[in-house]
């Protein structure tokens, strides 16, 4: 079978990778499309096969077109596949039947419940595990250039300017790599602006290290705590049953250490680090609500979601809307104008 993947942005790999390599096991092919322009392009690899246009994806004709993100071309060939970006971190949208998709690839029980509950009869939700962590239950082979005799802190904001963290917390990061022997690891969102880069990439340090990668897994790994604002990478990392240290989270909840005040960034740190043995019950809870599958094998799952799909077909899925904004936002960026 083929299979195209739709990416704008580098965090797509890391979900779309593992997929990627149990396609390849089965012995189905895959084509990558990125617009021009993209966030995403300098991460792709030269030995990945990419369509230039809408033309070279329609001679392809994947039977699946797969996409992170919440938009997806309805003109591209085969069933649409939404393999989610992340956790559900309490920001707004994020249980949403855009009416782009046919199958909903959902992480666990809580996010599959909460899909069902709104599901319009225009798609198929079918609970496989998130591909993405896949290789986070393998020891990757770069996670121990991360590592350290120190306590390893990554910091992971978010870029939404009404929820990220990256200009109330500088000042104390900042001291805290000269006062505290802490390895601190900085990995900033893709769409964090040109000035924050700049802000953090001028922390670079002995203590700290600022990465750019479109694969956070290594980075999962190797860190003891992290600590961010209100992003679904917390989730991500509670997986591993580690502490995870939220500042003015959206939405805190029993499993994470949120404060609320930027001054007390050393104390919560030192308590995540040193003494927090209390809330490994929590987290592990949560863990199995969010995300229980723990194989490795939520690639496989997927596929076997996507090629049941492709072998009943879309006939008894109700029609989608008609998206008529969107549809044209999306033609417009791919230079496309036809209906079909």
């Amino acid at each position: 079978m083929r299979y195209l993947f739709y990416v704008t942005l580098s965090y797509s790999y890391s979900v779309l990778r593992p997929i990627e390599k149990a396609i390849k096991q089965r012995g189905g092919s895959v084509a990558w499309f990125i617009p021009k322009g993209s966030e995403a392009e300098p991460f792709l690899k030269p030995s990945d096969k990419r369509l230039m246009d809408v033309t070279e994806v329609k001679q392809f004709a994947a039977d699946a077109t797969l996409a992170p993100g919440n938009f997806i071309p309805d003109f591209f060939p085969g069933i649409k596949v939404q393999v989610f970006h992340g956790f559900d971190s309490g920001k707004k949208g994020k249980f949403n039947i855009r009416g782009f998709f046919d199958l909903y690839c959902t992480q666990g029980p809580n996010i599959t419940k909460g899909f069902e509950a709104i599901n319009d009869g225009t798609c198929e939700v079918v609970e496989t595990g998130w591909s993405k962590l896949d290789p986070l239950f393998t020891l990757h082979a770069n996670t121990a250039q991360f590592e350290s005799d120190k306590p390893v802190i990554l910091y992971a904001p978010t870029f939404s300017p009404k929820l990220t963290s990256t200009e109330q917390l500088y000042s104390n990061i900042q001291r805290l790599t000269k006062t505290r022997d802490w390895q601190w690891i900085v990995k900033l969102h893709p769409k964090a602006t040109a000035a924050e880069v700049a802000m953090y990439k001028a922390l670079s340090s002995e203590n700290l290290r600022f990465i750019e990668t479109g694969d956070v897994i290594p980075l999962l790994q190797a860190a003891d705590i992290i600590l961010s604002d209100t992003s679904s990478i917390l989730a991500e990392f509670a997986i591993q049953e580690k502490i995870v240290v939220a500042f003015n989270s959206r939405r805190p909840e029993k499993w994470m250490l949120n404060f609320d005040k930027a001054d007390d960034l050393e104390k919560v740190l030192d308590k995540a680090l040193f003494d927090s043995d209390d809330l490994l019950s929590e987290v592990k809870s949560h863990s199995g609500a969010i995300h229980p599958y723990k194989d490795g094998l939520s690639s496989e799952r997927v596929l076997d979601a996507m090629e049941s799909l492709i072998q009943t077909g879309i006939t008894h899925l109700n029609k989608k809307p008609l998206n008529l904004i969107r549809r044209f936002k999306i033609r417009k960026k791919l230079q496309y104008y036809r209906w079909s």
